[in-house]
């Protein structure tokens, strides 16, 4: 037993006596919770909602005095009381009317002639009233689904006539859409979902871009202060260089052209 004890106790010196080794601070793993980068899910836009339809307003200039278009040329009316005209207006007919009366304006905008329906132009336009006037409708019924679908719908169709005028006729195209103060989007050839794992992964990636960046910029600032040292001594060298050879009688290897463009390269760096 006692030979054991004397062989174990040597064994328990050489441990105490081995070295640590030190890990650098290069080698040390660092995770991305360490850079603390903070991710908030954004909200999600409803594909009804202007900023998605680019719909960027149209000036509706219809109001609730002005006589339908059915009463505008009525010779009774004209000789009627004040009262009986007041319930012709606008005010006292269904909303309809009044979406109506915006509709034929908005396509007064493009229509070619007097009684066009049918062209590219006045599709489009029909179909901007009648997303201006379901927009405005669902701000007050936001829980009306057959409504949100509808006008999605009518918002693809509206895209789609846009994207084949865009194809058959560019000045045309660009011309809609400055009367309809609309912006056009094409569908993107891919989709990607907005995802918490690639979010952060392309947020540490900016980060340690901008502090490589960072890293290197101070690297350049000190080169360029040591450049300034070393030209300064290679022309103070160069100048010694050239009298001792000149003292020494021997032919100076050294002209007065490299030592002036050695110090014109120190100044650059000041």
């Amino acid at each position: 037993m006692s030979i054991i004890l004397n062989t174990i106790r040597p064994v328990s010196n050489l441990i105490k006596h081995v070295p640590i080794k030190i890990v650098p601070a290069r080698l040390v793993v660092t995770f991305k919770s360490d850079f603390k980068i903070e991710w908030t899910r954004p909200e999600k836009v409803p594909a009804t909602h202007p900023s998605k339809s680019c719909d960027m307003g149209l000036e509706r200039t219809t109001k609730s005095d002005e006589l339908y278009r059915w009463y505008n040329q009525s010779k009774e009316l004209q000789d009627a009381d004040d009262i009986v005209k007041r319930l012709c207006t606008l005010e006292f007919l269904p909303k309809k009317m009044t979406e109506n009366m915006n509709r034929e304006r908005t396509i007064a905008l493009v229509k070619r002639h007097e009684l066009d329906r049918g062209s590219p132009e006045a599709e489009i336009a029909a179909m901007t009233s009648e997303i201006l006037y379901l927009q405005e409708y669902l701000t007050e019924r936001p829980r009306d689904k057959k409504t949100k679908v509808f006008l999605k719908e009518l918002i693809d169709k509206r895209r789609k006539l846009l994207g084949r005028l865009r194809k058959w006729d560019y000045r045309r195209f660009e011309w809609v859409l400055e009367k309809m103060n609309l912006k056009f989007k094409p569908h993107p050839p891919e989709y990607h979902r907005v995802e918490r794992k690639a979010s952060i992964r392309k947020l540490t990636t900016i980060r340690c871009d901008k502090i490589i960046s960072t890293k290197l910029e101070k690297y350049r600032e000190e080169l360029n202060v040591q450049k300034k040292i070393f030209f300064n001594e290679k022309a103070d060298k160069l100048a010694f260089i050239r009298a001792e050879e000149i003292a020494c009688g021997q032919p100076p290897s050294v002209t007065e052209e490299e030592i002036a463009e050695a110090r014109e390269q120190a100044k650059q760096y000041q």
